[in-house]
């Protein structure tokens, strides 16, 4: 009151008691000072208070978390995060992964602070604006990583609001029809209308082996075993954004395997061979983009690495030419596709190893699949004389065709 006197014009009453904000000062596990600001109608000293027991509490018990730290916009969280986790998947993961980043999530919650996000938001988006069964899925299984690793990061956010994200989307099932691969007949058409070049890879290799397109592409003259006719799977080559890449193993850990070649595949394993004359070295991966196409035994018609192009275009025109192709949507994307593809072989080589009673594990381990399950269920179909052996079963006549004896 004396070095401030009042004003001219009123007297100021002396005051014993506060009536401004509160300043909450503390110490964090590393010793900074830290501090909270309370108005009078934020609850005062009594909240101020409040808040310094919660929090040297916390700190004590080592549970203190930094509220700061949670308000960090999701997308500069997405490039901390997706710096560690990119090294971590296989090309192919890495891709789908960021895309589906860059199309669903940054859009609507970039700008987004961690400690802002909540379960009911996330769950009305994932509902009205991400379609379909599994891009909701994988959406989901993105996001929830993307806040998880929030909460391992020293506690961005206390708890993960997509823990309990609930994909609405109905799981497109298709007739069994939908899933069989061409017949016998249709793939002879399909063979006789490709390329002579082509056949050789299509018909005679990968109809024989089952192998996938970036395991045919990345097969080198070091992998084969002349005495024993065997090709070993080691690693393949895959599109990278439309960039070919070495990849350092196969799809899984299951797919490194050796691969018995028939007559007709070592027949187009030798054609290729003679053809090319690849080098026996197998040289280590780089950056992935050191194709060292000069060892590699398959090789487009102008000796160039297999790619999706000079795979995929000679095998859809054969496929329009031989009156097979057709136009399926997809019911997950509703994205237009070609049937049949390259890949149906596998469908195709399960079947026949089935009928002629080879057991599911050395299907599985021919295949190079991880999970036996998948031999069964999604690769292995009926046979084409099924139907007719049924009804003639049911009929009391003969069979169509010979019935495999199950014990």
């Amino acid at each position: 009151m004396t070095e401030f006197p009042p004003a001219e014009h009123g007297e100021r009453r002396p005051r014993r008691d506060c009536v401004g904000s509160w300043q909450a000062r503390y110490r964090d596990p590393t010793g900074r000072q830290k501090a909270k600001n309370y108005t009078i109608e934020q609850g005062g000293k009594k909240a101020a208070e409040a808040f310094l027991d919660k929090t040297r509490t916390a700190v004590r018990e080592r549970t203190y978390r930094d509220p700061e730290r949670g308000k960090i916009p999701l997308a500069k969280w997405w490039a901390e995060f997706w710096e560690v986790e990119k090294e971590k998947v296989s090309i192919t993961t890495r891709n789908r992964k960021h895309g589906i980043w860059r199309t669903h999530i940054e859009p609507k919650w970039g700008e987004w602070r961690l400690i802002d996000l909540e379960y009911m938001a996330l769950q009305r988006w994932l509902t009205h604006e991400v379609k379909g069964w599994e891009t909701q899925k994988k959406t989901k299984e993105l996001m929830f990583a993307l806040l998880d690793a929030a909460i391992k990061d020293g506690e961005r956010i206390s708890s993960n609001p997509a823990t309990h994200l609930t994909m609405t989307a109905t799981k497109p099932v298709k007739h069994p029809d939908e899933l069989k691969p061409p017949t016998a007949a249709q793939y002879d058409l399909i063979h006789a209308a490709l390329p002579e070049y082509y056949q050789r890879i299509f018909r005679d290799f990968a109809y024989e082996t089952a192998l996938r397109p970036g395991e045919v592409a990345g097969a080198r003259l070091s992998c084969v075993d002349e005495k024993e006719r065997l090709l070993y799977v080691k690693e393949i080559l895959v599109s990278d954004n439309g960039r070919l890449r070495r990849q350092a193993m196969p799809k899984t850990e299951a797919g490194f395997r050796a691969v018995p070649l028939t007559p007709k595949a070592w027949g187009a394993l030798q054609w290729m061979i003679e053809r090319w004359e690849p080098k026996a070295t197998r040289s280590k991966i780089g950056d992935g983009l050191d194709l060292r196409v000069e060892e590699l035994v398959f090789r487009g018609p102008r000796g160039a690495a297999l790619n999706v192009n000079n795979i995929r275009r000679p095998w859809r025109r054969a496929c329009i030419q031989a009156g097979v192709a057709r136009m399926v949507e997809n019911p997950d994307t509703g994205r237009p596709e070609w049937w049949p593809r390259p890949y149906e072989y596998r469908h195709d080589v399960t079947t026949r190893l089935h009928l002629r009673g080879v057991s599911e594990r050395d299907a599985q381990a021919f295949l190079g699949q991880k999970r036996g399950g998948k031999v069964t269920w999604i690769y292995t179909h009926e046979s084409e004389g099924a139907r007719e052996n049924v009804r003639a079963a049911l009929t009391g006549e003969p069979p169509v065709s010979g019935l495999r004896a199950v014990e």
